[in-house]
């Protein structure tokens, strides 16, 4: 009878020696769930590669607006070169015309500058004139003074077109000889507006003051041929 009661304790400390090796499994249980975890982690690592390439898609567009804003600049810049050139001494031909006739003591003549050039050219403002002689240029009295009064506009001359200042020269007949030393001249120096290169324009019909104490030339500025009103 001893020997059947002790079975049933045997019985007992095996159950319980289940349940204590079945928790132990169910704890072990934990590792996947670690393995879970890890797997949940590594998808935000991840995440920052789409925001780069988007960073760097970001960028062409940049260098492509950079591009065809320099293609507009160089576009306008071409536009705003257009018109005409003032006009070349070498390409002008000048003369003396009859004007209005003048004021007592004095005689207007039209100093004119005709466009002998292939191309279109412009003039604005006023001539530098002087009487000169002795056959080799030399300068006799005074350069003009300017009517800075007069209308001043720009002139475009076409092959061929001319524009006039008018010129007023006060006789010579005006001063005492021995103030105004008189000499007949050759002509005129005609330095075109803005311009240091001269032209010589013939012309004999006045008395020229070699004096300094006198001044006998006053010019305008040019305008367009049939505008003058002196």
């Amino acid at each position: 009878m001893q020997r059947r009661a002790g079975s049933p304790l045997l019985v007992a400390v095996g159950i319980v020696a289940v349940g204590l090796l079945a928790g132990c499994s169910s704890g072990g249980a934990t590792t996947p769930s670690a393995t879970t975890t890890e797997t949940v982690t590594a998808t935000p690592t991840s995440a920052p590669t789409p925001s780069s390439a988007s960073s760097g898609s970001a960028s062409s567009p940049s260098a492509s607006g950079g591009s065809s804003g320099g293609s507009s600049g160089g576009s306008s810049g071409g536009s705003s070169g257009a018109g005409s050139s003032a006009c070349a001494t070498s390409s002008l031909a000048g003369s003396i015309e009859a004007g209005s006739g003048g004021a007592a003591g004095s005689t207007y003549v039209h100093l004119v500058l005709r466009n002998t050039g292939s191309s279109t050219c412009t003039l604005q403002g006023w001539p530098g004139v002087s009487f000169v002689g002795d056959t080799n240029g030399t300068q006799i009295g005074n350069a003009a003074t300017l009517d800075r009064a007069a209308p001043h506009p720009t002139v475009t001359l076409a092959s061929g077109q001319e524009a006039v200042a008018p010129l007023k020269v006060t006789n010579s007949e005006n001063y005492p000889e021995s103030t105004c030393d008189p000499t007949s001249p050759d002509g005129f120096r005609v330095y075109p507006p803005g311009s240091k290169e001269s032209l010589f324009v013939p012309y004999t019909a006045f008395a020229a003051c070699r004096s300094e104490d006198v001044t006998e030339l006053d010019v305008q500025a040019f305008v367009p041929a049939g505008q003058a009103a002196d």
